[in-house]
């Protein structure tokens, strides 16, 4: 039985990464499976970042976070943002450059079997609860998690719909990938929830 201690869970980034990648069973595996696959994942890219603001613009309180960059605000929202508003196509590059970060796997920092890209994704989820000095950008988790469903819903599809890919390839991206998004699901979460605060 593996011993984790619960502190350092919550005082190290390094710690935690280490307990999520023993429990999903991360390795060289889902690194060379993601490797593989990253040229088609980076090919489905555009495709996803338009469904998923599609998606986004579908609901006001999504879309308000385009306009005033904070999901609890009550301003009112345009109707409709346009699909060349500036606001937008910030947002839609920032999801493009994520995702295609996401399936990286040089040898340099995009490399997900070092911490500077855990590290990154940690960023991520830091910058969504305010914390980036820019710009402040405040995005409640429930829409957090339902966009990190969405994009890993329309992501394996696409992969496992990828004829060209044998299917034992096939389904080792798409389970590679799903403990990546799981991975960052959590390193959102954990700017969120009050768990270990008192550490």
């Amino acid at each position: 039985m593996h011993h984790v201690d619960r502190k350092s869970l919550y005082t190290s980034l390094e710690a935690r990464i280490d307990y999520l990648h023993k429990f999903l069973d991360w390795d060289d595996r889902d690194i060379e499976a993601l490797a593989y696959g990253a040229q088609h994942i980076q090919n489905l890219i555009p495709a996803v970042v338009h469904i998923i603001y599609h998606k986004l613009s579908e609901f006001d309180i999504t879309a308000r976070a385009f306009e005033v960059r904070n999901t609890s605000s009550e301003s009112p929202s345009k109707d409709e943002l346009s699909s060349d508003s500036s606001l937008l196509m910030e947002r839609q590059n920032f999801l493009n450059s994520y995702l295609t970060k996401m399936s990286q796997l040089s040898k340099g920092s995009s490399d997900q079997s070092k911490m500077a890209f855990w590290e990154y994704l940690d960023s991520v989820g830091a910058m969504h609860v305010g914390l980036q000095k820019s710009r402040e950008l405040r995005i409640d988790y429930i829409h957090i998690s339902l966009t990190l469903s969405l994009i890993q819903s329309v992501m394996s599809q696409a992969i496992l719909d990828h004829s060209s890919i044998p299917i034992s390839r096939r389904a080792a991206i798409v389970k590679s990938f799903s403990k990546v998004i799981w991975i960052q699901n959590d390193l959102f979460a954990r700017w969120y929830v009050r768990d270990g605060e008192e550490f």
